[in-house]
């Protein structure tokens, strides 16, 4: 039970790698909001996993949206231990220069925006208790970017830049700021990293992976845990791969 006592927040919480994290922080004792803009498929979770799970809708992009999450959270919780932001979207395998603008602005507000958000909705608070924990979900995109995913390499660099940032400027007030790297997942994301989803492709990535499997939402769990429990006090600014070798 090494999150016994401890409340947390996982934006995107609803499914795939949020889903796994959600699970293993319930496991160890946590108390949950699993925040997703599908309201639906958050509550359906949350309903399965017992009363220390709570749903929230949220589109993180929104600054309104996130303060509800927030407001919500300080209303149920009165305190937040633990901020993950896995949250993120891509655009199809596309030629950097015919990306729509839409797609483009997009990728920005999920996955960049919205680390903006909520780190103005939940830092204060963190730096007034002097403890905290924040978890960004980057990716292996971000350290070694794969062709015709231009702007959403871009935008998971720009999150492991920002929390390596984050976590110089905040470690004097006892706040945590880590990122997990995952590679590709068998998640609802992976579609559209791969473009179509075949054999002959799946194949193709996996050729990419030196253990020869993709991440899963178990791996990510697991590795969430270490990095928001008390057991990685001395861990800040981490960036780790979760690749299976893949940035090797």
């Amino acid at each position: 039970m090494r999150l016994s006592g401890k409340t947390a927040i996982v934006t995107g919480g609803a499914s795939g790698f949020g889903k796994g994290i959600v699970e293993a922080f319930l496991r160890e004792g946590a108390h949950v909001m699993i925040a997703d803009i599908n309201g639906p498929a958050a509550a359906d979770l949350a309903q399965s996993a017992g009363d220390a799970a709570h749903a929230q809708t949220v589109d993180v992009s929104n600054r309104a949206s996130v303060q509800e999450m927030a407001d919500a959270a300080f209303s149920r919780f009165c305190h937040v231990d633990i901020l993950v932001n896995n949250a993120g979207v891509t655009h199809l395998p596309t030629p950097l220069d015919q990306v729509s603008e839409d797609d483009f602005d997009r990728v920005v507000n999920v996955n960049m925006k919205s680390v903006y958000l909520t780190a103005q909705a939940f830092v204060p608070h963190m730096k007034h208790r002097g403890t905290g924990a924040i978890l960004n979900v980057a990716s292996t995109a971000g350290v070694s970017p794969r062709p015709n995913l231009n702007w959403y390499n871009a935008s998971k660099g720009w999150m492991i830049t920002a929390t390596r940032t984050m976590a110089v400027e905040l470690a004097p007030s006892g706040v945590r700021v880590n990122a997990l790297n995952p590679v590709a997942g068998d998640t609802p994301l992976l579609k559209s990293f791969m473009g179509e989803d075949t054999p002959e492709m799946r194949a193709k990535f996996l050729s990419t992976i030196p253990i020869g499997r993709f991440s899963t939402p178990e791996d990510m769990g697991n590795a969430a845990l270490y990095l928001c429990s008390d057991e990685a006090s001395m861990v800040t600014g981490v960036c780790m791969e979760i690749d299976g070798g893949r940035c090797i």
